[in-house]
C-alpha cells in the first residue's frame, strides 16, 4: 500500500465518485448517490466509508481534487441570489439585447432565457471611459454612493459592476467597487476588469453577472465541503478543476466562479489527454456517459481544443464554437465540449406523434431509474440495458445497489403496450435512441468540424459509456476503443492528473501593422509575472516547480471569432512576430478552411497560463485498483440487435483479460461501469490497465 494518497471527489447528476490514488498508482474508489439537497454531505459520507473499507487514514491524504456541478445546477435552476447590476448611463439594457442569435434556426417559438438581473436591479452610474481609455465623463461618486444604499435598501445579496470601454482603463470599476463596498457593507462586488478585462461589452456584462449571481452559492458550497472535511481530519488543500483544464485553490474558485462553470466535464478531458500520453495515443475522440448526459470532446495531437467562452442554462450545448444564442455566456477558456442530455438516467416518453423519445429529462439521483427501486415510475435508458442482458441482473455498483428487475419489466411492458411493439424491442429502441442522440456531440466535435472520427481512438467513460461505446465506435467506422481503469469514475481520477493553474488575461485591442513591439513586450513581461506570483503564492516557488506560456486572441480586422496563438518566447521580436502571423494563418486555415495573406490582423487580447510543477509525477506509470469487488466469471443472455439476437454471453471481470485479445460476444463487469464488447470486436489489456476494444 501506497504512503501517500491524493483524493479526488467528482459530483455528478446522479452519482458521486471518490477515488484515492496512491503514488505506486494503486486505485481504491466509492461511488454513491448524489444528494442533491446538499453535494458535500454525499462527499462526507463516501469519503468516510473509502477510509473505513481501506484502513487508509486521513493523515496520509496530501491533496484534495473536486469536480463540481454545483454552478453549473445553480445557473440551470435558476438559484443563484438577487444580483444588482451597476453599468454606464444608458448601458442598461446590455443584458436583455443581449446577441441576435438563434441556436435553432428555424424556432419561431424559441425565446432567449430571461436575464439573471430583473430590469429594476439594473442602476445606472454617470460616467464614460472612452475606448482609448480617456477618461470623457467622469465617475458620479455621490451617485454610486446612493446606489450602493440603494442595493441595501433592495435586499440584493450580489453586486456586478460593469462599465463601458473598462477594459482600457479600470479606474472607473475600482473605485465604484470601493465606494459601493463602503455604503453597502457585507454584499459581495464583482467587477468586471478583474475578471474579463477584455472588449466586448455584451460578453464582459453576462461573465461579470454570472459570477456574482453564483458567487455566494459557491462560497457558501466551499465553506460547507471544507468543513466536512476537516470533521474527517482531511485539513489539507483543496483544489477545484477549472473550465480550461487546470485546478484552482478553493478560494479562489469560490470568488471566482465562472472559472469552474465546466469544471466536472472538464477533467475527463484532462484525464484521457494526460493518459494518451503515457501510452502513446495522441489522437482521440473521448465520450463520457454519466447518469444524466453524455459529452464529447477532441484531442489532436496530444492536445485539446480551448473555446474563448462558453455558455450555460439554455438547455444542450452541440459545441461552442458552431451553435450559440441559447444560454448565458461566459467569456472565460473552457475545453471544448459537446453535451447532450442522454444519460443513463434518461427518460422514455411517448410524444404527441406517438413516436417514442428519450431525454433530455432525467430521472437523476432521486428517484432514479425503476430498477433502482427508489420510487421511479419511468422507464430509462439504464432500464433498457438491464433487460437487454447488459447489465448485471441482481445489483450494481459491486453490490451496493441492488437492481429490481420486475419492477423495470412491468413499466417498459407499459410503455411497450401503449406503442405497440414487444418488450425487448422497445428496450432495444431506447437503447438505439439514446446512441443517436450521443452521436449528435461525438459528430459536433470530429465532423462538423472537417475532422473524420475513424482517424481517432473512441475512449470511453462514465458509468454508462462502456456499454454504448462499441455501438458507436460502429456507426463512426471507429476501430480501436480504449476503456480506462475505474472508468465509472474517471473523472475523479482525471482530477488528479491536473495541474495547477492562473490565466490572467488582458485587453491589448492593437493591429499588427502598426504594432509597437515594445509596447507589446511590457505587457507580456507584466502578465508573466502576474501569472508567477499567483503560483508563487500557491507555493510553487523556483524556476523549475513552474512554467508559463504566453499567447493572444487573434483575428482578421473586422472578424467576429478569434483564435489563440502562443507567443514562442519574450521578448518578441520582428522575425518572431512574423512566425507569430503564420501561426495565425495555419491555425486560422486548419480551423475555418481558408487563410488570407492580404487582410490585416488584430491582437484581441493577451494571455498568460501559469502551471505549477508538482514534486511528484501527476500521472502514475500504471493505474490499478485495489480491494476491488470482483464478481465471478459467469454467463446471462444479452440481445445484439436483429441481426445477432440473443447471445449467450460470457460475463468477465476486467481482471481476466490479458494481452491476448478475446472475443466477443463479451460483458466485462466492473464496480463502477460494465463494457459491453459487441460481435466482431475482440478486447484486451494494455500495459497501462486499460481494456482496448478492436474490431475483428
Amino acid at each position: 500500500m501506497s504512503g501517500a494518497f491524493r483524493l479526488g471527489v467528482d459530483i455528478g447528476g446522479t452519482f458521486t465518485d471518490i477515488v484515492l490514488l496512491g503514488d505506486d498508482g494503486a486505485l481504491y474508489s466509492k461511488k454513491i448517490l448524489s444528494t442533491p439537497d446538499d453535494y458535500s454531505r454525499a462527499i462526507q459520507e463516501g469519503t468516510a466509508a473509502l477510509l473505513a473499507e481501506t484502513g487508509i487514514a486521513a493523515s496520509e491524504i496530501r491533496e484534495v481534487g473536486h469536480g463540481t456541478t454545483v454552478a453549473t445546477n445553480a445557473i440551470i435552476e435558476r438559484k443563484g441570489v438577487t444580483v444588482a447590476l451597476v453599468t454606464t448611463k444608458g448601458f442598461r439594457d446590455v443584458l436583455e439585447i443581449g446577441r441576435f442569435r438563434s441556436p435553432r434556426l428555424y424556432d419561431l417559438d424559441f425565446r432567449k432565457p430571461e436575464p439573471l438581473v430583473e430590469r429594476r436591479l439594473r442602476l445606472e452610474v454617470p460616467e464614460r471611459m472612452l475606448a482609448s481609455g480617456a477618461v470623457h465623463i467622469p465617475l458620479d461618486e455621490a451617485a454610486c454612493a446612493e446606489v450602493g444604499k440603494r442595493c441595501v435598501a433592495l435586499g440584493v445579496d450580489a453586486i456586478a459592476v460593469c462599465f463601458i470601454n473598462a477594459y482600457a482603463n479600470p479606474e472607473h470599476e475600482e473605485r465604484a467597487a470601493a465606494i459601493l463596498r463602503q455604503n453597502a457593507p457585507g454584499i459581495p462586488v464583482t467587477i468586471s476588469t478583474e475578471l474579463v478585462p477584455q472588449v466586448q461589452e455584451y460578453e464582459r456584462t453576462s461573465t461579470v453577472v454570472v459570477n456574482a449571481y453564483i458567487r455566494p452559492v459557491i462560497e457558501r458550497y466551499v465553506a460547507s465541503l471544507q468543513r466536512r472535511l476537516a470533521d474527517l481530519g482531511i485539513a489539507v488543500p483543496l483544489n477545484i478543476m477549472q473550465s480550461n483544464g487546470g485546478v484552482l485553490p478553493a478560494k479562489g474558485a469560490a470568488r471566482d466562479p465562472v472559472y469552474i462553470i465546466e469544471s466536472g466535464p472538464a477533467a475527463g478531458v484532462v484525464g484521457a489527454q494526460r493518459m494518451g500520453t503515457r501510452i502513446g495515443t495522441d489522437n482521440m475522440l473521448v465520450f463520457d456517459m454519466g447518469g444524466t448526459t453524455a459529452k464529447a470532446a477532441i484531442i489532436e495531437g496530444g492536445r485539446f481544443g480551448l473555446s474563448p467562452e462558453t455558455e450555460v442554462g439554455g438547455g444542450a450545448a452541440l459545441g461552442h464554437r458552431m451553435i450559440r444564442g441559447g444560454g448565458y455566456v461566459v467569456q472565460v477558456p473552457t475545453i471544448d465540449i459537446a453535451e447532450v442530455g442522454a444519460g443513463g438516467g434518461s427518460i422514455a416518453w411517448v410524444d404527441a406523434g406517438g413516436a417514442v423519445q428519450v431525454g433530455p429529462r432525467s430521472a437523476g439521483a432521486a428517484p432514479g431509474p425503476v430498477c433502482y427501486d427508489m420510487g421511479g415510475t419511468d422507464p430509462t435508458v439504464t432500464d433498457a440495458n438491464l433487460l437487454l442482458g447488459y447489465l448485471n441482473q441482481e445489483y450494481l455498483v459491486g453490490g451496493e445497489l441492488k437492481v429490481n428487475r420486475a419492477k423495470a419489466e412491468a413499466q417498459m411492458d407499459a410503455l411497450a403496450a401503449r406503442v405497440k411493439q414487444d418488450r425487448t424491442g422497445l428496450a432495444y429502441g431506447i437503447h438505439l435512441i439514446a446512441n443517436a442522440t450521443m452521436m449528435r456531440a461525438l459528430s459536433a466535435v470530429s465532423s462538423e468540424r472537417g475532422l473524420d472520427p475513424a482517424d481517432f481512438t473512441l475512449v470511453g467513460f462514465g458509468g454508462n459509456g462502456g456499454v454504448h461505446v462499441c455501438d458507436l465506435a460502429e456507426s463512426l467506422r471507429i476501430g480501436r476503443i480504449v476503456v480506462p481503469p475505474v472508468a465509472g469514475l474517471f473523472c475523479a481520477l482525471g482530477l488528479l492528473f491536473a495541474d495547477m493553474e492562473h490565466q490572467p488575461v488582458r485587453a491589448f485591442y492593437r493591429r499588427l501593422d502598426s504594432l509597437k513591439l515594445e509596447e507589446l513586450n511590457a505587457a507580456l513581461q507584466s502578465l508573466s509575472d502576474e501569472a508567477a506570483g499567483l503560483l508563487e503564492a500557491d507555493g510553487f516557488r523556483g524556476p523549475d516547480r513552474k512554467t508559463i506560456a504566453l499567447s493572444a486572441e487573434v483575428k482578421y480586422v473586422g472578424q467576429n471569432s478569434s483564435l489563440t496563438v502562443p507567443f514562442e518566447r519574450i521578448p518578441v521580436a520582428a522575425e518572431g512576430l512574423a512566425a507569430f502571423a503564420e501561426h495565425f494563418a495555419s491555425q486560422h486555415e486548419h480551423t475555418f478552411g481558408y487563410r488570407s495573406d492580404r487582410e490585416v490582423l488584430q491582437i484581441v487580447s493577451l494571455k498568460a497560463v501559469g502551471r505549477g510543477l508538482d514534486e511528484f509525477p501527476r500521472v502514475p506509470d500504471r493505474a490499478h485498483r485495489v480491494l476491488e469487488k470482483v464478481p465471478e466469471a459467469s454467463r446471462r443472455e444479452a440481445y445484439f440487435g436483429p441481426d445477432h439476437g440473443w447471445r449467450d454471453t460470457p460475463v468477465l471481470p476486467r481482471s481476466a483479460l490479458g494481452e491476448t485479445p478475446l472475443p466477443g460476444p463479451l460483458i466485462v463487469e466492473e464496480y463502477d461501469t460494465t463494457i459491453v464488447i459487441r460481435p466482431g470486436w475482440t478486447a484486451r489489456l494494455d500495459g497501462w490497465n486499460n481494456v482496448v476494444l478492436e474490431r475483428g
